[in-house]
Order: C-alpha cells, then structure tokens, then sequence
C-alpha cells in the first residue's frame, strides 16, 4: 500500500509523527514477525521542499509529484485550536495549493484520509460533500456551520465515508493510522496497538466539554448556564424558552444549527457531564447522584452512561485513579 502524508506549514508535530510512528513502527513489526503483510510505501509531500512545524522544526519534504499514484493521501493537523486561528489559515496561499492538489489526487484514483483539524482542510478542498464525517469535538459548531453538506457525528472516533475516512482531535491521528493499517493487515494493526499502548476509543464522547461547544453562539451559551442551574429539576423546553426571552422553535433550530442535537439532548449531555464528575471525585453512590442530576434512579443513570460513554460505572470510577 502506497500512502502520501502532506505536511503543511505550522503541522500539528505530534499528529505527523504519531501517523509516521505507526507506519514505521508496523513495517518493523510486519518484518520481525514474518506475518507475510507488505511493507508500506509511506512518503511525506509538501507544497514546498522543506516546511516548519507548530514547534519550530524544520523538515524536508518530496514534491507533490511523489504522491501521485497513493493508494491513500493522509491530511494531518494544522496546529490551530481556535476559529480564530483556523480560518485566515483556510485562507493561506499554501493551503489553498494544498486543497487544488487534494482534488487532482483524489481525481486521479486516491483515497483520502484526514485527522483533527486536517478534516477541515478535506472539507474546505469540497472531497467532504455529502460524506459522514467527524472532527476534532471542540470544533464541531464551526465546522457544522461552515460546511453543512457532510454529514457531521463529532461523537465518532473515526468515520469511513466511501472512499475517504476522518478521525478526531489530536490522538485521532493514531486511531486513523491503525485503521489504514487494519485495512491491509488486522493482525498486524492488533499488534501495532499494543506495542503503541492505544487502547480502542470509539467515542469522543467522554472527552467532550460541553461548556466549550456551547461558546459558539451567544444563545446557545446562555441556554447552557441556564440548563446547568436546573440538573436536579428536569427539562422542559418552553421552560427555557420563557427563560432566555426567545421562542422555542428559535431555541431549538439554534441549538440544532450550532450543536446538530436537541436542547433535550445536550441537557442530557451536561447531566452525563456533571454525572461523570461527581463518580470521579466524590464518594457518593450512583442512587445519589441519579438524584443530583435529575433522575429517578441510578438504574436510568447507568443505562445513559453506558449509551452515551460507551462503558459502566465501575469503568468510569477505575478511570480516575
């Protein structure tokens, strides 16, 4: 298998060198082990011979042209955290280059592959449209509302789309390498996981700050200050309506438009946050937090944690320690 990874100017150092990582590390494991797998063919391309990374590192790369012919064309992270970062970097004369070039690869046969923010440039290039897709979850409202022909679930780890595949935010780029790894040799990729120490994480559910998602639109912000005052009291969505002096059919297109779920879904989302916390840092029993969060009984409390995190509550408290 042939893979190009494009390294642009400001790279996110540890995305690139967790997806060279893993290709390095399973060439030498596929060749210790006889497995039988192929080595892969793995090469870094650039815009320019040599780019500088987010930590000031200077790197040499091959021209665009070796990548021609790349079974698949892997878009790690810029190195910005922000909106107000991120988009005037959308807007760099290397960057737009770089999307030119996604498209002609792409025409000519690549698949394509991109973590974290390098999901924005896959969108912002038009190889997303009308894709599923996820990206790094703090960033999820401006890219729903920058690009809201794919089909975004920034809940996923990692999302195969036809014949391109997104992964998360930072570490994603792991989990994206293993999963290029598997398509060519799972038990190679098993291997690779537990020399790397990655363990499985389908979700980036447990990861997610609701508060942070919440930032991007002033009613969405003051609907989450007024959800979390009211946990312990339930939902109801003319409740907040009446609260935040606005309709409920604005309420709810907004929080749809801004977070791609429900105002009831996100009240759920601060409840499994709020949840979390207090099994990691407090004594009390999932009965009594049930209660503090506004449910009946913790039987309905472990079903949402087990739904929405992926793992139960003795799961959750072993975390911690």
């Amino acid at each position: 298998m042939k893979l190009s990874v494009l390294a642009l100017d400001n790279v996110f150092d540890t995305g690139l060198a967790a997806v060279l990582d893993a290709f390095t590390t399973a060439n030498e494991l596929a060749a210790m082990q006889n497995t039988g797998a192929r080595p892969f063919d793995v090469c870094v391309v650039g815009m320019k011979r040599q780019v500088r990374t987010a930590l000031g590192m200077r790197m040499s790369v091959e021209a665009t042209g070796a990548a021609d012919g790349s079974d698949w064309i892997v878009v790690p992270a810029l190195s910005t955290k922000t909106p107000e970062q991120l988009v005037p970097a959308l807007g760099r004369r290397d960057v737009v280059d770089a999307m030119a070039q996604l498209r002609d690869w792409h025409a000519g046969g690549s698949r394509m592959a991109a973590a974290c923010i390098g999901t924005f440039v896959l969108a912002e290039s038009g190889l997303l449209r009308d894709h599923d897709a996820t990206t790094t979850w703090w960033l999820s409202p401006l890219f729903r509302q920058r690009y809201p022909d794919v089909r975004l679930d920034e809940s996923r780890m990692l999302v195969p789309s036809g014949d391109v595949v997104t992964a998360g935010a930072a570490m994603g780029h792991l989990d994206l390498a293993l999963w290029l790894i598997r398509q060519s040799s799972p038990e190679l990729a098993a291997v690779v996981a537990r020399y790397l120490l990655v363990d499985g994480r389908p979700s980036q559910a447990p990861y997610m700050i609701p508060e942070h998602l919440a930032r991007g639109d002033p009613l969405v912000e003051r609907f989450e200050r007024w959800a979390r005052s009211r946990l312990a009291q339930g939902f109801s969505l003319e409740s907040a309506a009446d609260a935040l002096a606005t309709s409920k059919r604005t309420l709810q297109r907004r929080i749809e438009a801004v977070l791609g779920k429900s105002p009831l879904s996100y009240f759920q989302d601060l409840r499994v946050e709020r949840a979390l916390h207090l099994i990691q840092t407090s004594h009390l029993d999932i009965e009594a937090i049930a209660a503090e969060v506004g449910y009946a009984d913790g039987v309905t409390l472990r079903t949402l944690l087990r739904r929405r995190l992926g793992r139960g509550v003795r799961e959750l408290r072993g975390d911690s320690r």
